[in-house]
C-alpha cells in the first residue's frame, strides 16, 4: 500500500510559520524582560523610600547636634571675651591670678 502523498508546505508557509514562531518567542522574551524591569524598579523604589525614611529619622538628631554646636560656639566666644578681660574668668581662679599679676607689676614699677 502506498501512502497518500502529504502536501508539502510551500516556502511561503514555512517562512510565515517560522516568522510567527520567532515573533511569538521574541514577544514572550520582551514581556518577561518588562516584567523583570517592573519588579526591579519596584524594589529600587522601596529601597529609596527606606533611605529617605532613615534620613528623616536623623533630622532630629542632626538638629540636636547643631544646637549643641551652636551652644559650644557661644560658650567659646564668651570664654574668649573673658580671657581678654583683665579681671579673668569668674569661677576659674583666673580672676585672682590676674589680680595678683597686676599687683606684682605695680610693685615692680615702684
Amino acid at each position: 500500500m502506498s501512502r497518500p502523498a502529504a502536501s508539502a508546505p510551500s516556502n511561503d508557509d514555512e517562512g510565515s510559520s517560522f516568522f510567527e514562531k520567532e515573533r511569538d518567542r521574541l514577544t514572550t522574551q520582551i514581556a518577561a524582560a518588562f516584567e523583570d524591569l517592573l519588579s526591579q524598579s519596584n524594589v529600587l523604589n522601596r529601597q529609596l523610600e527606606q533611605v529617605a525614611g532613615v534620613g528623616r529619622d536623623f533630622e532630629t538628631v542632626a538638629a540636636l547636634w547643631g544646637r549643641f554646636q551652636d551652644l559650644m560656639r557661644e560658650q567659646q566666644a564668651e570664654v574668649d571675651v573673658a580671657a581678654t578681660d583683665p579681671h579673668g574668668v569668674p569661677g576659674t581662679g583666673t580672676a585672682l591670678a590676674g589680680r595678683a599679676s597686676v599687683l606684682d607689676r605695680r610693685e615692680e614699677e615702684r
